[in-house]
C-alpha cells in the first residue's frame, strides 16, 4: 500500500513538472511542433537551437541532438530532500479543541484514528524497481514553480564523458542562477576535465564546485583552480592524489609572478598525499593571500610537511628568484608621487634651445609667477597634509573592516602607515576641489585597498637573507588524520606563538592568522607536553569557543 501511494505521488510530481515546463515554453514562444516536423525528414538538418534557460528543456533537447534515444536520456528532478520534523501541537489550541469536544462530542473519531494509523510513513520515499540506479540528474530551484531558478546541480555515480560534458557546455553558461555544481563518483578523464576548466569560468554565478570519489590517473586537478577560474569553494575527496597532483595545485595557488585571486576553500582530505605534496602547497601559500580554509585531513603527512607549514605560517627567507621579483616590482612602484613629478612634453622651440639656456620671456614669466605659485603650494600642501591626517586616523580605527578578501593584507604598524599614505595619495591625485563642486565628500565615500604583493611587505635582514612575515590569511587548518609527531608539532606551536606576536603589535590587522587548527589522530599522544600547550592557545583563538563563566562554576559546585 505504502510503495504504491509514493509510486503515484512521484508520478504525479513528475507530471507536474512537466506541464510547468511546456508552459514555459509557450510563453517564451517555442514550438514543438517544428521540430517535430524537421524530425521526421532525416535528410533535413535541424535548425539550430536557442537555449530557453530551462535545465531541463535544453538538456533534452541536445541529447536528442546528440542521437541519443530517449530510454537513454538522463532524467532531470528535483533533489529529494529531508522529510521536516512537524511542529509540535500548540497547547492553547489542544486545550481548545478538548473544550470543544468535550461539549460536542463526534461520532467519527474512531474513523480519524483509524485513517491515522494507515497513513504511510513519511521517513522514506520509495521508488520502481532499478530506478535508483539509472543516470539522473538531481537539481535543486530557488522557486519549484519557476523551472529557470536552477541553483544547484548534483549528478552521482555515472560517468561523465566528453558527450556528456560537450551538453553540458552548452547547458550550464545559460543557467543565470548555477551556483553549485556537485560530482560524485562520476569517472572523469583527463580531457573531460580540460573541458570542464575551459567553459566553468562562462557561468559567472559558479562559486562552489565539488568533484569527490572520482579517480583520475593524470591527477589534472590544477586546471580547475586555473587564472581564469571563479571559483571560490573547490572540494576533491577521495579522489587518490598523490604528490604528483599536489605540486601541481600547489604551483595553482601562487608562484612568484601569479597567484589565485578567488579562492577561500581547498579540501584535499582522504587522498595520498605525503611530504612532498604538503611542501609543494605549503609553497603555494608564500605568495598566497587568498585561501582561507585548507583542509589536508586523513593523508600522509608526516612532520617534515607540518614543519614547512609552520615556517609558511609564521616567517620565511625570499628566495633568489623572489628577491629578484621584489626588486623588479619595487623598481617599477616607484614613489607614489612619481606621477606628478613627470614634466611635460618639450614645445618645438624647446627642443631647438639647447637645455641650458632660457628664453628672456619665459624667465620673465617664472620670475611673476614663482610668488604666487609658491603660495598656492603651500596652501595646497596644508589642505593634502589635513586630508591625510583624517585618512590615516580612519585607517587606525576602521581597521581591516574595509578591505576586500581579495586585498586583505595585514602588515605591521609601519607598514599600515606606508599603505594609507598611498591610498590618500591615490585619491587626491589629479581632484580639483571648488566651492562650485557639489559631489560626495570624501569622508562618506566607502575605501577599498588594492591587493597588496606579499613581496612588497617589510622586511627584515637575518644572516645575510630577506625575511618577510608568513601567511597570515589562512584561518582555518585541517592536519588531523596524519602522522605527525612531536616534532611537527613545535613547529606548529612556534607559528601560532609568532602570529599572535604580530597580532599584539598591530591593533587591529585586517588578517588574523589560524584561529583553528584540528590535529587529531595523529601520531603523537595527547598528555605531550606540546601538544596540550598547542591546543590551549588554539582554544583561546577558536572564534567559537566560549569560556565558562565564575558564576556556572559556582552553581555547579553548589548543585553537587
Amino acid at each position: 500500500m505504502s510503495s504504491s501511494t509514493s509510486s503515484s505521488g512521484s508520478v504525479v510530481k513528475k507530471v507536474k513538472m512537466g506541464k510547468r515546463v511546456e508552459k514555459m515554453l509557450k510563453d517564451k514562444g517555442g514550438s514543438t511542433s517544428g521540430q517535430d516536423n524537421g524530425d521526421d525528414d532525416p535528410n533535413k538538418t535541424p535548425e539550430p537551437y536557442i537555449c530557453t534557460g530551462i535545465f531541463e528543456a535544453d538538456f533534452t533537447e541536445f541529447c536528442r541532438r546528440n542521437l541519443l534515444k530517449d530510454n537513454e536520456i538522463p532524467a532531470v528532478v528535483i533533489r529529494p530532500k529531508p522529510p521536516c520534523a512537524q511542529a509540535p501541537p500548540d497547547n492553547k489550541s489542544k486545550d481548545s479543541k478538548d473544550s470543544n469536544t468535550s461539549k460536542d462530542p463526534t461520532p467519527d473519531e474512531g474513523v480519524d484514528a483509524a485513517n491515522q494509523e494507515e497513513a504511510p510513513p513519511k521517513t522514506y520515499v520509495t521508488k520502481d524497481k532499478y530506478a535508483y540506479f539509472r543516470p539522473v540528474v538531481q537539481v535543486e530551484m530557488e522557486n519549484e514553480d519557476k523551472p529557470t531558478t536552477v541553483t544547484e546541480i548534483y549528478i552521482r555515480g555515472w560517468k561523465i564523458d566528453s558527450l556528456m560534458v560537450g551538453i553540458f557546455k552548452q547547458c550550464w553558461p545559460i543557467i543565470e542562477k548555477l551556483s553549485v555544481v556537485n560530482l560524485w563518483n562520476v569517472n572523469l578523464s583527463e580531457d573531460v576535465v580540460k573541458e570542464f576548466a575551459s567553459f566553468l569560468p562562462q557561468c559567472q554565478n559558479l562559486k562552489t564546485l565539488v568533484i569527490d570519489g572520482t579517480w583520475c590517473p593524470e591527477e589534472p586537478w590544477s586546471l580547475l583552480i586555473g587564472e581564469d577560474s571563479l571559483l571560490t569553494s573547490l572540494s576533491l575527496r577521495n579522489n587518490g592524489i598523490t604528490d604528483k597532483g599536489a605540486v601541481m595545485i600547489g604551483k595553482a595557488l601562487s608562484t612568484v609572478k601569479s597567484s589565485n585571486k578567488n579562492l577561500v576553500s581547498l579540501n584535499l582530505s582522504g587522498n595520498k598525499i605525503t611530504d612532498v605534496g604538503a611542501v609543494a602547497i605549503a609553497n603555494g601559500l608564500r605568495m598566497n593571500r587568498v585561501l582561507l580554509s585548507l583542509s589536508l585531513a586523513n593523508n600522509n603527512v608526516s612532520d617534515e610537511g607540518a614543519k614547512k607549514l609552520g615556517e609558511v605560517l609564521s616567517r620565511f627567507p625570499l628566495t633568489h628568484e623572489e628577491v629578484v621579483e621584489r626588486r623588479k616590482l619595487l623598481s617599477e612602484k616607484g614613489s607614489p608621487d612619481q606621477g606628478l613629478l613627470k614634466s611635460p612634453p618639450p614645445s618645438r622651440r624647446d627642443r631647438d634651445r639647447p637645455g641650458s639656456v632660457r628664453s628672456s620671456s619665459h624667465m620673465d614669466k617664472t620670475d611673476k609667477k614663482r610668488d604666487k605659485s609658491s603660495k598656492k603650494k603651500d596652501a595646497k600642501k596644508d589642505k593634502d597634509d589635513t586630508t591625510k591626517g583624517k585618512k590615516e586616523d580612519k585607517w587606525k580605527k576602521g581597521g581591516g573592516s574595509r578591505t576586500s578578501l581579495a586585498g586583505a593584507v595585514s602588515q605591521p604598524t609601519a607598514n599600515a602607515s606606508f599603505v594609507a599614505d598611498t591610498m590618500s595619495t591615490k585619491t587626491s591625485k589629479g581632484k580639483k576641489t571648488s566651492s562650485k563642486d557639489k559631489r560626495v565628500p570624501e569622508s562618506d565615500s566607502p575605501e577599498i585597498l588594492e591587493a597588496i604583493n606579499p613581496l612588497l611587505e617589510q622586511v627584515e635582514s637575518m644572516d645575510n637573507q630577506l625575511w618577510i612575515p608568513g601567511n597570515r590569511c589562512l584561518i582555518n587548518l585541517n592536519l588531523s588524520r596524519n602522522k605527525i609527531t612531536d616534532t611537527g608539532m613545535k613547529g606548529l606551536l612556534l607559528a601560532v606563538q609568532y602570529q599572535i606576536t604580530l597580532l599584539n603589535l598591530a591593533p587591529s590587522p585586517a588578517m588574523k592568522g589560524i584561529l583553528r587548527m584540528s590535529l587529531t589522530g595523529n601520531d603523537v599522544k595527547k598528555t605531550d607536553e606540546t601538544y596540550v600547550k598547542l591546543q590551549e592557545v588554539l582554544l583561546a583563538r577558536d572564534p567559537y569557543y566560549k569560556p565558562p563563566e565564575k558564576g556556572e562554576g559556582d552553581n555547579q559546585s553548589l548543585a553537587g
